[in-house]
């Protein structure tokens, strides 16, 4: 099955542009055009769906869900629930103080809150679209792996001695809450608004990180890449985490 990105960039490359597929501007060209093209389609799919998403599962609907529930399914349900409700921070502290009132452990409480901000959609389209499914789905399973012994290794110092006595009297459920339009249209009318948002703020970082791998791609010979970065380079991991 022919890749309509690939596609794309053959013929804004050397099509459009003239270039040689053996030249070092050839291949970084084709490469970002075709790398924008398919990431830039990844993102507006998947913030759509995790927008239609978000409008449908509210912060409310999350904790009642995983109130009065044992232990292990309860951490479970939270884990799996942060994976996929993409709540902002400004969800984080109301949910936190709801599942607080809710009488929900706090080590619960913290793998939700780590696996809703680790295991992060646009980040997933991102990955599948330059490395890969298989690289996609081991940063899920990360996540999912350090939401789940984060909240166990949390609950074992014991938290709740340290919440402040006034987060204990509040009450979430008492406070009106503004409720969202939640038919169809208005779900639809969030979701795209989401795409617009999100995109409005990360596109340029998408360039110009597609642009700098182009660069790579197109300029920089191969057996430097084996040589440096390959297998035995220890400190080719670290000197990717510090950039």
């Amino acid at each position: 099955m022919p890749d309509p990105f690939a596609w794309l960039g053959d013929v804004v490359a050397f099509s459009l542009f003239g270039l040689s597929p053996e030249s070092a501007a050839g291949a970084a060209l084709q490469f970002f055009v075709m790398d924008v093209a398919k990431i830039f389609a990844l993102l507006l799919i998947v913030i759509y769906l995790m927008g239609l998403l978000r409008a449908l599962v509210s912060p409310e609907r999350v904790r009642e869900f995983v109130r009065d529930r044992p232990d292990w399914q309860a951490r479970g349900l939270a884990v799996g629930l942060g994976a996929m409700t993409p709540f902002c921070s400004c969800s984080s502290v109301p949910l936190f103080i709801g599942f607080v009132e809710a009488g929900i452990p706090l080590g619960v409480t913290f793998s939700f809150l780590i696996a809703s901000p680790m295991i992060n959609e646009v980040a997933a389209a991102l990955l599948i679209g330059i490395l890969g499914w298989k690289l996609a789905l081991l940063y899920i399973a990360a996540g999912l792996v350090v939401a789940w012994f984060g909240g166990i290794v949390m609950q074992r110092f014991k938290p709740e001695r340290w919440v402040e006595n006034y987060v204990w009297k509040i009450h979430m459920g008492g406070v009106a809450a503004q409720r969202p339009d939640t038919s169809l249209l208005g779900r639809h009318r969030f979701a795209v608004a989401e795409v617009r948002e999100i995109l409005r703020r990360i596109w340029k970082w998408v360039f110009i990180g597609i642009g700098v791998g182009a660069l790579f791609h197109g300029f920089v010979p191969e057996q430097w890449v084996v040589d440096n970065l390959g297998d035995g380079q220890w400190l080719a991991v670290p000197g990717a985490v510090l950039v």
